[in-house]
């Protein structure tokens, strides 16, 4: 009698132990989502002290590089900043000054994406801009 019980028993097991590793999975996930240092805050959400707001960085799934009419600055990817030639530093500057400030932020994020390093004074001047619009 019990042998034509045992597999229903046996899978009324299986699904219980599979229902409490999901509650046990969501809550951890829960616990962590709280404790982010990028959860959601009652501002904006964002430190500051990034080019690019960490929120924005790290939760989008999409790493797709959106280009600004800079494919040309593609030739600068893997170079170190000390190595860029006046040309090299210029075709930066040119692309960079010609930004709006709304699209500044963006344009870092694809510049990171794409391993192209900035030069200091632009970084900085990037920073401002930033800093600016999150105050605004």
């Amino acid at each position: 009698m019990w042998s034509s019980f045992l597999p229903l028993i046996l899978f009324v097991c299986l699904g219980i132990v599979i229902l409490i590793v999901f509650e046990v999975r969501a809550r951890k996930q829960q616990k962590t989502d709280s404790q982010s240092p990028i959860a959601d805050s009652p501002d904006d959400g964002c430190c500051g002290e990034h080019l690019v707001c960490e929120r924005e960085t790290l939760l989008q799934t999409n790493a797709k590089i959106e280009y600004y009419d800079d494919e040309e600055l593609d030739q600068l990817i893997g170079i170190p900043v000390e190595d860029y030639t006046q040309e090299q530093y210029q075709m930066l500057r040119d692309v960079f000054d010609t930004l709006k400030a709304s699209d500044v932020p963006g344009w870092v994020r694809s510049i990171q994406l794409r391993n192209i390093q900035l030069p200091l004074d632009i970084r900085e001047e990037a920073l401002l801009i930033v800093v600016e619009r999150r105050k605004a």
